[in-house]
């Protein structure tokens, strides 16, 4: 028999190569690339992975927006952009034992007992299994039809005959198709049945959701490109250890990104929150130092965080620098302009920052209040816990304008904050409402003096 040949794949990108690579040409990543064996060219296989449509003028396109429905769940159809389109395609991530299987449960529970006949598809679990899983969530309606199926010509088979209205693929690295010789989870059958379901999905206007593996630091399993074939792109984020959950959308081409949804779990799956910074703030003591008040915005709307800071001596030489929710490096850069602005060496010391709630920022808007959280642990004196704090701050110490003030403090005043240090920009502050006392600071200089 003649060997079959093979060829190298990048994991992440999905770069081609005759041998191997320790450096990605295409993405620069290191150490990415398997060898797995060339596809063959099967007859008639590129006529099913075409759309057969010929070229149009856009004016003549017909599309409309209206044609969304909404899961039942109100975090869900916020992070999805309102609703689920026709013909999606939403790629969703996650840790093991997040809650990915059972929110999409409770998602195709929601459907089905309106009607409407969804298909959920498993290659991990058994039907028993699934059953028990239904029972706790109480997904138990006859119109959701449960397939324990990794062929992918068979699922497509099923798919046909029974027309649901949504899919479930849980999870797209069990699945393979007899076209390709590669074990399932590979870079080719990984890429090959995402291609299948995303054509499924625009041929049909079926909504498909496929749950993907994720890999030790956090990226799903797969070549790079899956997430580039896929509509929507969500991310579960949370800890084993606590009940919270947030799912933010990287990805979406019908909506915002960087959305979040926070549900609670719980006995009977996943629970949502729909006062998030009440949740966030629940638990959060009063007269504690190091510990200050940020409203971020999280895709759409604002959310309320704490930031804690600990500020400890230094003993081994080498100041420390932990941080949690928040960019390292930033903290880093923060600090330094501390010392510079005010001279009291706090970059010699060990600073330990922590975003509360599991919730990950980025946004510039927080750094006022990792400054705050710093100064007040280093000083030792307690921040108002009516106050909040938001700006971005420079490298000269001054205090930059951010955006969605107004929304920022709408929130914070419907919370019953009543002192909010912003900046102060030459197009004017916000409308003071709600009884909160706005207090614009130029530089952080003025921070010292408005801050305790």
């Amino acid at each position: 028999m003649k060997p079959a040949k093979t060829v190298f794949f990048c994991q992440d990108c999905g770069y081609q190569s005759a041998k191997w690579l320790g450096k990605c040409p295409a993405c620069g990543t290191w150490n990415r690339f398997v060898e797995e064996e060339e596809p063959a060219a099967i007859p008639g296989r590129d006529a099913g992975l075409s759309f057969d449509t010929p070229p149009l003028p856009i004016n003549e396109i017909v599309a409309e927006e209206g044609d969304r429905f909404e899961t039942g769940i109100e975090e869900v159809d916020r992070v999805l952009g309102g609703g689920i389109v026709g013909g999606s395609v939403i790629l969703v991530g996650g840790e093991p034992g997040i809650g990915k299987s059972t929110l999409l449960l409770q998602v195709l529970q929601n459907l089905a007992v309106r009607g409407s006949k969804v298909l959920y598809i498993s290659g991990e679990e058994s039907a028993k299994q699934i059953r028990l899983r239904g029972q706790r969530v109480s997904a138990l309606s006859g119109n959701l039809l449960v397939l324990t199926e990794i062929s992918i010509e068979k699922i497509l088979q099923h798919v046909r005959d029974i027309q649901p209205k949504i899919l479930v693929v849980d999870s797209i690295q069990t699945t393979y198709t007899s076209s390709l010789s590669s074990a399932p989870g590979s870079v080719g059958q990984v890429r090959e049945g995402a291609q299948q379901f995303v054509l499924l999905a625009k041929k049909t206007g079926l909504p498909v959701f496929i749950i993907g593996h994720v890999t030790k630091d956090g990226a799903i399993a797969g070549p790079k490109i899956l997430e580039h074939m896929v509509d929507t792109v969500l991310y579960f984020e949370g800890d084993s250890g606590h009940p919270y959950r947030i799912i933010r959308a990287i990805k979406n081409r019908y909506g915002p990104t960087n959305e979040v949804g926070v549900f609670e779990m719980g006995d009977s799956g996943l629970k949502e929150v729909l006062n998030p910074s009440s949740f966030f703030l629940n638990e959060r003591p009063d007269g504690t130092v190091g510990s200050v008040v940020v409203p971020s915005i999280e895709g759409t709307r604002p959310i309320l965080i704490e930031i804690q800071s600990l500020v400890g001596t230094n003993l081994f030489g080498t100041p420390r620098r932990t941080t949690i929710g928040v960019d390292h490096n930033r903290v880093s850069l923060l600090t330094s302009v501390m010392d510079k602005v005010w001279g009291k060496n706090i970059c010699g010391h060990d600073i330990f920052l922590n975003v509360t709630g599991g919730i990950k920022v980025d946004e510039p808007a927080v750094d006022l209040g990792v400054v705050s959280a710093i100064l007040s642990s280093f000083l030792d004196r307690p921040i108002g816990p009516q106050t909040v704090v938001l700006g971005e701050v420079g490298l000269t110490g001054e205090i930059r304008r951010v955006s969605q003030i107004e929304e920022r403090v709408r929130e914070a005043a419907r919370m019953g904050f009543t002192r909010c240090l912003l900046p102060q920009t030459r197009k004017g502050n916000p409308s003071a409402s709600h009884q909160i006392k706005l207090i614009p600071i130029g530089n952080l200089r003025q921070l010292m003096e408005h801050l305790f």
